[in-house]
């Protein structure tokens, strides 16, 4: 029968194999799944494997890779050749598609082989290395919705982007895609539209407000601290003669605050400069260079920036938060009593001011943080706690609140981890103030339990592996807690397994603010068996 044969030649190549004669066995393995019947499905991909460790011993890795995922194919729990494929892929470079095939023979056997998990924890290890730079900056991770309306939506008055959205009949038909995603807060989707039509191939015949897509593109490359990239793009905008004059302030103003996140302030105030030579009366230009005065302390040029801002705008309300801010600061830094007074009562008053309106969860933070400096810490809760009741979107507001009251630091650090609309920027830096405070009281095992809860904030590979690469555990942990952490790791990354491009998945898992246990591990192992096909 061709089972019988399949076997014979099979039987052949197993021998060919064990004497060292590899190509003579790949040659026998030919012949057994060329006869093999098609419905022996599990025969096929012993076979399969079998092959994929003879090309393994001459060396020829894509043959490998290409034999495993074959058996794979036809057996989804073939331990054998995933770990095969897992070693190959690491010999290839391609370090997460390893830690994949590792992962899912761990799920296979319940995390319970202590060497599986010491070579998952090598290839982390080696992926750690290969983290791009700006990776490991504190603000690595894509800003929530209510950051980029905070820092994006509400700082530019004369934005041509966001003009658009105010005038839709006016938007290009071309254009219509990114500003939809831009419209409906689909912000992850941004840049890949843009990129499609900047490499379309009729991108150069496009009228000059293509320019605006190189602009919005640019904008949320910054976003991601994808800082060349923007860069180039500004530069593109820039160096265009068909950039109309608010593209080109805009661009300018956006480089600029750019050039401050990478500490060339010089170039910073030239582009501010470039802006008010090309249009000295856009608002924009000032409220920024304030913004940049104040990161460098120079609280005289910071007013006169905002004074103007709101000159030119007089409805400018982050210009009028930002200026009384900076007045009440400026006040207590010259024991200015008179001016501390008058800026108090100018915020009490823009309560009635902005009462009905995003902005007054913005004068309530405002209030409360001068109620901090005058350490009126019940005043001061009193009102960032009004803030995040008027809307919770503003969780990161209990993140200003441990200076406030220090007894009560882990009270306000664990309310803002269990708000969902706190970002998972803001949830990390609440996890790391934590596991500081555990650390220094000698607690390594609490400080071990929050890198767990670290771990289910995160919504991409790229964010666990950040996570990884500075956990304390790798100074403060002996062997067990590195098990145990690598344990944890692998639950919450299975996650993420099965899609193509873990580095672009969107999924959360919602879990017990306790830490990532048995629905994280049992939701995560639901996905990896429905995407494997298992039995």
């Amino acid at each position: 029968t061709p089972l019988q044969t399949t076997q014979k030649y099979k039987n052949a190549g197993n021998v060919h194999f064990n004497t060292g004669k590899y190509n003579e066995a790949i040659a026998q393995y030919n012949k057994a799944i060329d006869i093999c019947p098609k419905e022996n499905v599990d025969d096929l991909a012993i076979l399969y494997q079998n092959r994929a460790a003879a090309y393994e011993k001459l060396k020829r890795y894509n043959f490998v890779k290409a034999d495993c995922s074959k058996a794979l194919e036809l057996n989804p729990r073939y331990i054998k050749a995933l770990l095969r494929r897992a070693r190959i892929l690491v010999q290839l470079g391609d370090l997460e598609a390893a830690l994949k095939d590792i992962t899912t023979v761990c799920i296979y056997k319940n995390f319970s082989d202590e060497t599986l998990l010491l070579k998952a924890k090598m290839i982390l290890d080696k992926l750690v290395e290969h983290i791009p730079e700006c990776t490991t900056h504190p603000r690595f991770y894509m800003p929530t919705t209510h950051i980029i309306e905070i820092y994006y939506i509400k700082t530019f008055c004369k934005d041509p982007i966001l003009s658009r959205l105010k005038y839709p009949e006016n938007i290009p038909e071309f254009f219509k895609k990114p500003l939809q995603a831009l419209k409906n807060k689909e912000y992850q989707d941004i840049i890949p539209l843009c990129t499609e039509i900047i490499e379309s191939s009729n991108f150069d015949t496009l009228p000059p407000s293509k320019l605006e897509v190189l602009l919005l593109r640019a904008t949320f490359y910054f976003f991601w601290m994808n800082y060349n990239a923007a860069i180039n793009d500004f530069e593109m905008i820039l160096s265009s003669k068909d950039a109309l004059r608010d593209i080109r302030v805009n661009a300018l103003i956006k480089r600029a605050n750019l050039h401050q996140e990478i500490k060339l302030q010089h170039l910073a105030f030239i582009d501010f400069e470039l802006a008010i030579i090309i249009n000295p009366s856009c608002c924009d230009i000032y409220y920024h260079r304030g913004l940049a005065y104040l990161r460098i302390d120079r609280f005289d040029e910071a007013k006169r920036d905002f004074d103007t801002a709101i000159e030119y705008n007089p409805n400018f309300s982050a210009a009028h938060m930002r200026k009384l801010h900076t007045n009440y600061y400026f006040a207590l830094l010259n024991r200015d009593i008179c001016l501390a007074e008058i800026t108090v009562r100018a915020i009490e008053k823009a309560f009635d001011k902005y009462s009905n309106s995003p902005e007054c969860v913005g004068c309530y933070i405002l209030y409360a943080q001068v109620q901090k400096y005058a350490q009126q810490y019940q005043k001061a809760d009193t009102y960032f706690i009004k803030a995040i009741e008027k809307n919770p979107d503003y969780a990161i507001a209990y993140l200003i609140l441990w200076n406030c009251n220090l007894d009560d630091i882990e009270k306000y650090m664990n309310k803002a981890l269990k708000l969902e609309t706190c970002s998972v920027e803001g949830k990390t830096t609440c996890i790391e103030i934590l596991r500081i405070f555990e650390i220094k009281r000698g607690n390594v095992k609490k400080a071990i339990k929050l890198s767990e809860k670290a771990l289910a904030f995160c919504r991409t590979f790229k964010e666990m592996l950040y996570m990884y690469s500075v956990d304390i555990i790798h100074i403060y942990g002996n062997f067990t807690d590195h098990i145990t952490y690598i344990i944890h790791f692998l639950q919450s990354y299975s996650r993420f397994i099965d899609t193509q491009n873990a580095e672009v998945t969107d999924k959360h898992i919602s879990i017990d603010i306790d830490g990532p246990s048995k629905l994280l591990f049992l939701a995560a192992e639901s996905e990896v068996k429905t995407s494997l096909c298992l039995i």
